[in-house]
């Protein structure tokens, strides 16, 4: 027994710990920043105010990680957000293809785990900041206090990240943010919105239900909300079926303040809640509830918006709709601009109003970090931008992909010995761009530029590349219930005639079209090229479309496109092949400011799920070649970008790629990535999944040298970026690369980047 006699005041236990990094927030944001800061070599604190990471992704919350690709219909292809984040989402996948939000907590608890330069503290609340007394301007060290074991910390570092959430550390520290919606004329926003919408968004909290088999009586809590008919204007949504962040709008609070009055805000949601799940039970109207119990009600609610913390440029608008490019650009977001009328739940007006860009926009450095205090970066909802951009940018993948440009951007400072801002001059930016490129991170209109790649002087060849001339029949028939398109890469020149499979139930026509883009960087087909109207007889059609009158400026991709057509249905090849999708035209949107003034008309488009058209292509189209691995992207954009092996049938023999150089090389890192289709939206929750292991990715490769000798094999792959460090390096003149099995059968070998070190 320890017997303590009385003091007139104790001090509480104090651990001290130095730093390169303090990330605040263990977030998406902050959980990317800090892996991709500790595969730098930096040493990193991550604090976290919950017990478990992920933030709204968590199991506390359970909203699904959404960003540039989602399963809503977008204008962006390939878009889904690379290096950590995605690394993330392909583990989830292949461990929690149901969603169950407890896996996901211990994806994220693993790999923060296994980075042994992570400190990571659980249920610890900063609450002060202490700054220099010679640059007031500069943080010196963050306190927190952890409530599980009643330990104030001490964290000192040259460099913090706030990813907070709502901006803990940048408000202690006295760093310039903002609250609330700008006016239209700030910043000439024209989706800006007016004061009947409301200047903020609100929380929402989930519920999951659960079938038991057999009838269970709910009796609500005295606070659950009454009337519900009369109180949500949007009542008729509600069906027994959807729960989780389906029930995204269950929405409120955007006219109180969003960080002090959280507390009503949850108590309000908890009403709403029990109500509606009272109504859902008790009405009579849902007699498919009856065996459904309440499972899971979220104890805290998903917060959208609080502070948004100023650097020295502020996103807007115009950046995202008009896509502009910034010198500094280390991040991108693809989200449409998502505003929520503040009353939530309880407002007339549709619980979401958007404005897609044609595609994924660049996010610059300079809205990464505060414009006022040295040495804080933000990530997270928190980051630079007007509201209306915010509204976009909020979203967790896009606040992680701007984490990981951080945790990059960091350890460059520690080299340099420098701050943020001065990051900003040309020849680092130039540094910061290969060393974010390198992990797999991809912006916009970039490439890498890696002088340190050994496989950028090897001669590289292949035992075959893909020339497409077909995609075989299946047996299964695609309905043209909307406008379809197959979406392909074509060279310049001519383009070419298409023959495709074509079944009517009766005698009809049909409208075909070529289109392409307006802007080579994105995926709308708002340009058309040509237009042929098909005379069908019933039954089973074999047309050809004949094209090659038509001029394609330079290479780009291209929509062979089939119009809305209610009494006929295409042929479809189960055949996957990098850098091609099909797609549907999910609607047109008439999107209004939410202020009341038309904007623009975009078209939605998305991929439906599983095949291409059976089709045959005269000439085929041959840009899937071995160059493709170093010419410094990683993913499909307007081209492949990728080798894509022939089909091969009946032969023991892979797929090889060969790097050959004029004299014997040292190589102790080799460097390969792979497709994990980056089209598809890779949900951490609820949604589910098809498949363990994305189709496209190489699942058995192996590496040989000049003499044939395996130097290394992985049978068991299905992440993109795989490092392999030699426990021995090699030194050899040639370096073979052997792509033994897919994933599924169904998708060609392919490889987007081959990078050797010395």
């Amino acid at each position: 027994m320890i017997v303590e006699p009385p003091a007139a005041g104790r001090e509480l236990k104090t651990d001290v710990m130095e730093s390169d990094l303090v990330v605040v927030g263990g977030g998406m944001a902050g959980v990317c920043a800090a892996i991709t800061a500790a595969r730098q070599g930096l040493r990193v604190t991550l604090v976290q105010d919950r017990p478990v990471l992920g933030g709204n992704a968590s199991s506390e919350i359970r909203l699904w990680v959404l960003g540039a690709t989602c399963h809503m219909g977008a204008n962006n292809r390939w878009a889904r957000e690379g290096g950590v984040i995605d690394e993330l989402l392909v583990e989830n996948v292949y461990r929690n293809p149901e969603g169950n939000p407890l896996i996901f907590d211990t994806v994220l608890l693993e790999k923060i785990s296994e980075e042994k330069n992570i400190t990571l503290l659980l249920n610890t609340s900063v609450y002060e900041v202490q700054k220099s007394p010679e640059d007031p301007d500069r943080i010196t060290a963050v306190r927190g206090f952890c409530s599980q074991n009643s330990t104030r910390y001490d964290l000192r570092a040259p460099l913090f990240l706030d990813s907070s959430g709502d901006g803990i550390v940048g408000f202690l520290a006295g760093a310039a943010f903002r609250i609330g919606a700008e006016s239209p004329s700030e910043f000439g926003e024209r989706f800006a919105p007016s004061g009947e919408f409301g200047q903020l968004l609100g929380h929402s909290i989930y519920f999951y239900s659960k079938d038991v088999g057999q009838p269970v009586k709910f009796i609500a809590p005295s606070f659950a909300l009454k009337n519900i008919e009369v109180k949500i204007p949007r009542y008729r949504q509600f069906n027994a079926k959807e729960h989780g962040c389906r029930l995204w709008w269950i929405e409120w609070g955007g006219r109180l303040d969003t960080i002090h009055e959280s507390e009503k805000i949850k108590w309000e949601l908890w009403r709403v809640v029990y109500g509606v799940w009272d109504y859902i039970k008790n009405s009579g109207k849902f007699p498919d509830a009856e065996n459904l119990t309440l499972e899971w009600i979220g104890h805290i609610p998903g917060k959208r918006e609080s502070r948004r913390f100023e650097g020295p440029y502020m996103l807007r608008q115009q950046d995202i709709v008009e896509r502009r490019i910034h010198a500094d650009g280390v991040a991108f977001g693809g989200w449409s601009i998502d505003l929520h009328p503040a009353d939530g739940v309880f407002s007339n007006l549709a619980g979401s109003h958007h404005l897609h860009s044609k595609g994924p926009y660049q996010i610059p450095l300079r809205c990464l970090f505060s414009r006022n205090i040295r040495n804080l970066f933000l990530a997270g909802r928190i980051i630079s931008s007007s509201h209306v951009a915010f509204g976009s940018t909020r979203v967790m993948a896009t606040g992680a992909h701007c984490g990981q440009a951080v945790g990059i951007a960091a350890n460059l400072c520690k080299r340099l010995r420098c701050l943020p801002a001065d990051l900003l001059a040309s020849e680092h930016m130039r540094v910061l761009h290969r060393d974010l490129l390198r992990t797999g991170q991809h912006v916009p209109a970039m490439t890498l530029e890696d002088s340190e790649d050994l496989a950028k002087c090897a001669d590289i060849t292949a035992s075959s590349r893909l020339q497409l001339a077909s995609l075989p029949p299946s047996d299964v028939r695609m309905p043209l219930k909307n406008d379809t398109a197959q979406l392909l890469p074509l060279p310049a020149g001519a383009a070419p005639r298409f023959t495709l499979h074509l079944h009517a139930a009766q005698a009809t026509t049909v409208t075909a079209e070529l289109r392409t883009t307006s802007r080579i960087d994105h995926h709308c087909p708002d340009v058309t090229l040509a237009t042929k109207s098909v005379s069908l007889k019933a039954g089973e059609n074999t047309v050809v479309l004949d094209f090659s009158g038509v001029s394609i400026d330079q290479p780009r991709c291209a929509f062979l496109c089939l119009l809305k057509s209610e009494h006929v249905s295409v042929r479809c090849s189960e055949r996957l092949v990098t850098g091609v999708a099909i797609l549907e035209h999910y609607r047109d949107e008439k999107t209004s400011s939410v202020g009341g003034e038309d904007y623009q008309i975009w078209c939605t488009i998305r991929r439906p799920k599983g095949h291409n058209f059976a089709l045959a292509i005269d000439p085929p189209i041959d840009l899937f070649g071995p160059g493709n691995v170093t010419n410094g992207v990683q993913r499909p954009t307007h081209l492949p970008n990728a080798w894509v092996a022939a089909p091969v049938e009946g032969t023991s023999v892979p797929p090889t790629l060969t790097l050959r150089w004029k004299s014997p090389q040292t190589l102790r890192r080799i460097e390969l990535f792979f497709d994990v289709d980056f089209d598809h939206a890779l949900e951490s929750v609820l949604m589910g999944q098809p498949e363990r292991e994305l189709p496209f990715c190489v699942k058995h490769y192996r590496l040989r040298d000049a003499a044939g000798k395996t130097v290394h094999e992985f049978t068991a792959n299905h992440q993109a970026r795989n490092i392999i460090r030699l426990d021995s390096p090699i030194t050899t003149d040639t370096l073979h690369v052997d792509l033994l099995a897919t994933c599924s059968p169904r998708a060609l070998p392919a490889l987007f980047e081959v990078r050797c070190y010395a």
